[in-house]
């Protein structure tokens, strides 16, 4: 097995489903030649020509609505947007369109596109290059949002997208695309959409988390174990389909739980995650479900370190908890 970064796993994973199947199509800006603004899709442009690996211009509403388009004539494409931030232009085309072809036709147009993105923080990216706006569309019934952590998952999540009916939203947290590196296998494999990974066993208090955080999520519970406090780490993988199941789980085996995410904290999916936990194990908890979050500000440059949450607020957070 080669050790890969997320950024080469993706890669990995989009040339496996390109050999695997003819229908796979990947467009958008600068992914040809150029490989992309990150380089995820270096190399395709050169073994899978132009046909298949398009440059388009710079229009997210016309990228969407063209992989749509191909998508209803038998294709499976796989468009990039650059960078989450640049994907309102094409909101109405993904919530409004993408999302319901399969309900309105009455399944006989699946429409199934991947669409992939960068989001979050770490880079010092400012505030046009570093949102995490994921909230958005879990809330859209029809489309599944999927968000590796390793590049394990990274490469079996996304060729389970690129095969599945539905669209997805597969996001890529661009903070650790090059930092974590790991084995993937070099054979095809695939990850299940909708099943959470116990990152880290503990008895004394979960986290749930995704993306980056789940990295910051270790980091804290490291922490926490030299206080004697053995932290569980759910890594959800998928907000939409959700393992509701994974989440009760790991809360009535340690009765406390941090909801962790780098999204404004008002309305981010972690609130979600809490209003499951207070509706079906709110009998195990013995204590109040504490969430570390971004803060309800537009994304800071010259603060990024103070408003990305970190090991010592997820620390204080679990202390918190195991504390009341």
């Amino acid at each position: 097995m080669a050790i890969l970064t997320v950024l080469q796993a993706v890669n990995a994973a989009l040339k496996q489903e390109m050999r695997r199947d003819d229908r796979v199509v990947v467009l958008g800006e600068d992914v040809g030649k150029n490989g992309g603004v990150f380089r995820a899709t270096e190399g395709l442009y050169d073994e899978f020509g132009s046909d298949r690996v398009l440059d388009t211009p710079l229009a997210e509403s016309g990228i969407i609505g063209t992989a749509i388009g191909m998508a209803l004539y038998g294709l499976r494409p796989v468009p990039e947007i650059q960078f989450l931030d640049f994907i309102y232009p094409a909101f109405d085309q993904i919530v409004n369109e993408l999302a319901k072809f399969r309900y309105r036709s009455g399944g006989q147009y699946p429409a199934p596109v991947v669409i992939r993105s960068p989001y979050g923080g770490g880079i010092r990216g400012g505030h046009y290059h570093s949102q995490s706006s994921e909230a958005y569309f879990a809330h859209t019934p029809g489309l599944k949002v999927v968000i590796p952590s390793t590049p394990y998952d990274a490469k079996g999540l996304l060729a389970s997208a690129i095969r599945d009916e539905d669209p997805v939203l597969f996001l890529e947290p661009k903070r650790i695309y090059r930092t974590v590196k790991a084995e993937v296998p070099d054979t095809e494999y695939t990850v299940p959409i909708g099943v959470a990974r116990i990152a880290r066993e503990g008895r004394s208090c979960s986290i749930f988390c995704y993306g980056a955080m789940v990295h910051v999520a270790l980091e804290a519970a490291e922490k926490a174990k030299e206080k004697g406090t053995e932290v569980e780490v759910v890594d959800l993988r998928s907000l939409v389909p959700l393992d509701e199941e994974a989440v009760l789980a790991s809360v009535r085996k340690t009765g406390r739980a941090v909801v962790l995410y780098e999204a404004p904290r008002t309305g981010g999916f972690g609130a979600e995650i809490s209003a499951l936990i207070a509706e079906r194990a709110l009998e195990y908890l013995e204590a109040p479900i504490v969430r570390v979050a971004g803060f309800d500000t537009p994304f800071p440059y010259t603060l990024e370190h103070v408003y990305m949450p970190d090991a010592r607020r997820v620390l204080a957070a679990v202390d918190r908890v195991m504390n009341f």
